[in-house]
């Protein structure tokens, strides 16, 4: 479904409409053939209203997220709560973690973080939150935590995003040769944002040549 040699933005932003595209009928085929088999017609309309309408409550949600609506944050609670066991919840919790962080809420961010890599239906999802949570983790000073976090992920994606994150880990920590390395390795692994890594390995490179 997913490219997996995509950012991880571009993977989210893959995911989401991908859903929108096709989680109705998804549910639905779903619906369809569970009702087929036990004839809950009345459980059959109310899942396929409620996926309408976690779609729709998500379309709303992204919409005033990208214009910095004030709504976003309470929009995001609410297809939480009515809608969690859904794939646009870890997608609305994900965007309340971006929101917290703007805030400067980190423990409200971790919190949002954590619930959706608990709840995330898609290995990518749970690539992203706990990326997301790693750094939440880091930039609260919990090294031991994030790297906790990171090396619980899958290897086989995000490759090049993790090995920033171990690099980003190991500097904090002071360990330089282990940062150099893992931000190599990021670059070779094809970081989308090599510039950024490059300036990281040089900064690393001034301060062992001082």
């Amino acid at each position: 479904m997913v490219n997996v040699h995509l950012s991880e933005e571009e993977q989210v932003e893959a995911l989401k409409k991908w859903w929108k595209e096709n989680g109705k009928s998804v549910v639905a085929g779903v619906v369809i053939g569970l009702g087929a088999v036990f004839g809950w017609q009345a459980w059959e309309k109310h899942q396929r209203t409620s996926a309408e309408d976690a779609s729709a409550l998500f379309e709303q949600l992204s919409y005033n997220v990208a214009n910095g609506s004030t709504l976003a944050e309470q929009q995001a609670r609410d297809l939480i709560q009515e809608h969690h066991g859904s794939v646009y919840a870890v997608f609305a919790a994900l965007e309340l973690a971006r929101i917290k962080v703007g805030q400067g809420d980190l423990a409200a961010a971790r919190t949002q973080l954590q619930w959706a890599l608990n709840n995330a239906p898609d290995d990518s999802l749970r690539q992203i939150a706990r990326l997301r949570l790693a750094r939440v983790m880091l930039s609260e000073g919990d090294t031991q935590g994030a790297a906790s976090v990171a090396g619980a992920a899958v290897a086989d994606r995000f490759a090049a995003e993790l090995a920033e994150l171990r690099g980003d880990i190991a500097l904090a920590d002071g360990d330089l040769a282990a940062a150099r390395d893992a931000y190599l390795q990021a670059i070779d692994s094809g970081a989308g944002n090599t510039e950024l890594v490059q300036m990281k390995l040089d900064d690393l490179s001034s301060v062992t040549d001082s």
